[in-house]
């Protein structure tokens, strides 16, 4: 498959959640995971403080560490892989992890692959459900105490987490024009990024 031009729509879903939080999202198939990391990281969105891993057909995407890698199973680099590749071998689910202790498991699933709208610069924001976990908050232990308390005046760690977020939270919505926003700087990094690789193309050829 010639990848050029060509999208997929992937669906980004928290594990071990309900209400579900999930994110959809448009992604060219020449991105490479960890390129993709960064949009999860601008959908959910998290600050990328902490390591991060995906799992596809038996194999662990990640930046390679030699100490991690001599005592776990070998680690495939996420900046090499790219999206469309996995999708050639018929690969349709990731497994992605991000931050180790807090371990905010999601499921990446490629919805759909189509040809990209010229008039899109990618990748983009679709649309989603739930806000997502504050960074560092504790993992799934530490998200279900946070929303408690900050729900709950009487709470006795009310004061204390609403002072540590520092600003409101609505577990029902979606921050869509932060999510853009973020979405849409990488979108431009990329649309410089091709510009300064045909400007240097033509100058070299």
């Amino acid at each position: 498959m010639n990848h050029a031009d060509r999208i997929a729509r992937i669906r980004i879903q928290l594990d071990d959640w309900q209400p579900a939080i999930w994110r959809r999202v448009e992604v060219p198939l020449t991105a490479t995971l960890k390129a993709l990391h960064d949009v999860i990281q601008a959908a959910m969105p998290f600050d990328d403080y902490h390591l991060f891993e995906f799992r596809a057909d038996g194999k662990r995407y990640a930046i390679p560490d030699p100490e991690w890698d001599s005592l776990r199973d070998r680690t495939y680099s996420a900046k090499t892989m790219r999206l469309g590749t996995l999708v050639d071998r018929g690969i349709t689910q990731l497994a992605y992890t991000y931050d180790f202790g807090d371990d905010w498991r999601h499921t990446i699933t490629i919805e759909a692959i189509a040809d990209a709208d010229p008039t899109v610069e990618y990748p983009s924001y679709i649309g989603g459900a739930g806000r997502g976990p504050p960074e560092d908050v504790g993992g799934i232990p530490g998200f279900e105490l946070f929303l408690d308390a900050i729900a709950d005046p009487k709470h006795e760690q009310h004061r204390e987490l609403k002072r540590w977020h520092g600003r409101p939270f609505d577990r029902a919505q979606v921050d869509d024009g932060e999510v853009r926003a973020r979405i849409g700087k990488l979108a431009r990094r990329r649309a410089l990024g091709k510009a300064g690789f045909e400007k240097n193309r033509r100058q070299t050829g």
